[in-house]
């Protein structure tokens, strides 16, 4: 039987990312993510429920995440599920958590700057570790003495 394990979460981040880096100096970061759903209840009502969710993201994309990814910035996330275990060191009992170790990361939306005038589009880190694609800004106005082609 073939297995899957595919996630696909967009939602706005609960924290900033915290960023850390390992003695061989590769990236991990750690963010929450939010992801809201609106449905109509059997009784008409609307309701609205929040899941939160955990993300880990490794090498240059934790980097660019770190920079770019603030509270409340929305984000597209692909990855797949991961269950840490642990024994807790208080009591002894079992613990465990579910989380998403991402593959792919896109920012969503406009970063803070561009309110202000700075950086605008909307960027991806992808799994290639490359960096940061962001739209092409537009080709600046042809000169009086030029061709518009």
């Amino acid at each position: 039987m073939a297995n899957i394990n595919r996630v696909f979460l967009a939602g706005n981040l609960t924290r900033d990312p915290q960023v850390r880096f390992l003695a061989n100096e590769r990236a991990v970061a750690e963010f929450g993510l939010a992801i809201n759903r609106r449905y109509k209840a059997p009784d008409g009502s609307i309701k609205e429920e929040t899941t939160f969710v955990d993300i880990e993201v490794w090498g240059r994309q934790a980097e660019l995440c770190s920079q770019y990814l603030t509270k409340g910035r929305s984000c597209f996330v692909e990855g797949r599920l991961k269950l840490d275990t642990w024994e807790d060191k208080k009591d002894g009992s079992k613990r465990s958590k579910l989380r998403v170790v991402a593959d792919n990361v896109q920012f969503l939306g406009a970063p803070p700057k561009a309110a202000e005038g700075g950086a605008d589009a909307e960027m991806e880190a992808g799994p290639s570790d490359s960096g940061v694609k962001a739209a092409r800004p537009a080709a600046p106005p042809p000169a009086d003495d030029e061709p518009p082609f």
